[in-house]
Order: C-alpha cells, then sequence, then structure tokens
C-alpha cells in the first residue's frame, strides 16, 4: 500500500499516523519481527490476525515503548518515536520526546492490568490527573462520562476484585479513553474472558470505532469483530506480512494460501 493511501485509495493528508520503516525485533537469537513496512492513516482501523508467535502483540508493544527496537524505526504522526535517522545513523531520541509521543497512544492489555488496591474511579482518574494535569474534579467528571459509555456506573466505587472480567476489561477501556488517546492499541481484549463476556467488550468497542475518529491497531482472535470494525485486515505469520486487505476481501477471498488456512482453522 502506498505510504499515504487510506484503504479505499483516498489518499490522506500528511504522514500516516503510525509509520513501520525496516523494522526489526529480535529477542536474543530468535528474529521476532523481520524488515517490517507498513503505516496506518489517521482514523484507520488496521486488525492484525494471525497464528500466535508471529508477532502481532510484539508489534504493540513497540508502539507502546514498552519493548525496545532492535532495528529500523516507527513514526507516530510524523514523530520519530524511539530513534531517528540523523544523517544516515540510527540516534536514539529524548526521552521527553519519547513521553510526549505516547501520550497519545493508549493500550488496553489482554489481562486488564488494572491497579488492584484502587477503586473503579480511582483508576480511571489516576493518569488525567498525574499526566495530564487535570483537576480532581475535571478528572472525575470525566470518568463518569466514561464509565456511563462503557455501562459500569454504578460499579465506580468498586474494587477490581469484586468485578467479572468483563467488567474490569470495560473499566480497563475506559481508563485508556480518559487520557483522550488519538490511537487506540487493542492486545487481544477478550481472550482472557468466559466466552459469555465476549459480546459486552466487543459491544462496547465497536461503539467507539463508531462514534470516534481515533486510529485503532488491533490484534484479535476475533474474527468477525475484526470483520465489523476494520478499514483493513493484516495477516500476520512469522513475523511477516503474508497479505493485507479490506475485510471483505481477506475473510470472503484470501489470495494467499496460508491465510486461508489460518481462517479455515479458526473460523
Amino acid at each position: 500500500m502506498p505510504e499515504n493511501t487510506a484503504p479505499d485509495g483516498a489518499t490522506t493528508t500528511g504522514a500516516p499516523h503510525i509509520e513501520f520503516r525496516d523494522v526489526v525485533k529480535r529477542f536474543g537469537d530468535n528474529t521476532v519481527l523481520n524488515d517490517l513496512n507498513f503505516t496506518v492513516a489517521k482514523g484507520e482501523r488496521v486488525t492484525l490476525i494471525g497464528p500466535s508467535g508471529s508477532g502481532k502483540t510484539t508489534i504493540l508493544r513497540l508502539v507502546m515503548t514498552l519493548e525496545e527496537l532492535t532495528g529500523g524505526y516507527i513514526h507516530v504522526g510524523g514523530t520519530p518515536l524511539q530513534y531517528e535517522d540523523q544523517g544516515g545513523k540510527r540516534v536514539r531520541v529524548s526521552d521527553k520526546t519519547r513521553r510526549r509521543t505516547t501520550t497519545q497512544i493508549g493500550m488496553v492489555f489482554q489481562h486488564f492490568n488494572l491497579f488492584p488496591n484502587m477503586t473503579v474511579l480511582e483508576n480511571i482518574t489516576e493518569a488525567p490527573i498525574h499526566v495530564m494535569g487535570l483537576s480532581k474534579a475535571e478528572a472525575i467528571s470525566k470518568a463518569e462520562g466514561l464509565l456511563e459509555k462503557v455501562g459500569m456506573s454504578d460499579k465506580r466505587d468498586f474494587n477490581p476484585s469484586q468485578l467479572s472480567g468483563g467488567q474490569q476489561q470495560r473499566v480497563a477501556i475506559a481508563r485508556a479513553l480518559a487520557m483522550d488517546p488519538e490511537i487506540l492499541l487493542l492486545d487481544e481484549v477478550t481472550s482472557a474472558l468466559d466466552p459469555e463476556l465476549v459480546g459486552e467488550v466487543l459491544a462496547v468497542l465497536k461503539d467507539i470505532a463508531a462514534e470516534t475518529d481515533i486510529s485503532m491497531l488491533i490484534v484479535t482472535h476475533e474474527m468477525q469483530f475484526a470483520r465489523d470494525v476494520s478499514d483493513r485486515v493484516m495477516m500476520f505469520d512469522q513475523g511477516s506480512i503474508v497479505e493485507e486487505g479490506s475485510p471483505e476481501k481477506i475473510f470472503s477471498d484470501p489470495g494467499h494460501q496460508r491465510t486461508r488456512d489460518f481462517l479455515h482453522a479458526v473460523l
């Protein structure tokens, strides 16, 4: 896909919202991502599918700077995230630049990662107060609106241990949205849930996709969810993009045998 082309062929303005350029990630001798190149346009929803261990979650963790790049570059809104090219030399960006860039990014994890010693409300207001500088009253007002959005208003004073997995994940989504992210990373957000709780979390995310222009990079095994919310689906295997296209193309008429085999196994 050309660098600034949206999935329907319309050219977007400015830099891609997320750009991976020649990205390499190794863990010891194991190369997880090798020479990875792709972009996400502003407001685009891109879903990564593929077998476990193919590097999908590593991609999200690199964008969140939870993992260090081995090689190559990632740009967010045109700003280098971990390293920049200075006259052909690969130079680490300052911690200040990195922190400023990552404040645009929210991530919802597989295992919720809520603070167990805080109430639901405190989980959501903590970062807006201490990172964004909101007053306590502003942060609470914002949190209450988000709790209403995710259907958790009546649980504001509960601790995470008093909630079901689906409820905890909805709080985690509200917490990510409380930072007004321009980019939302979703890492297998339903895989730790009992099957009957999956629908409630996916319904919240579909609403967010419909009501906002947040760019999303999604890793999921929920193929119907991928079909419903994605502008583009990318099939990964062994750290490389096997193929990419619209949900209709990938799920109804995949061009690669590896994609067909994967979908046959999971659908």
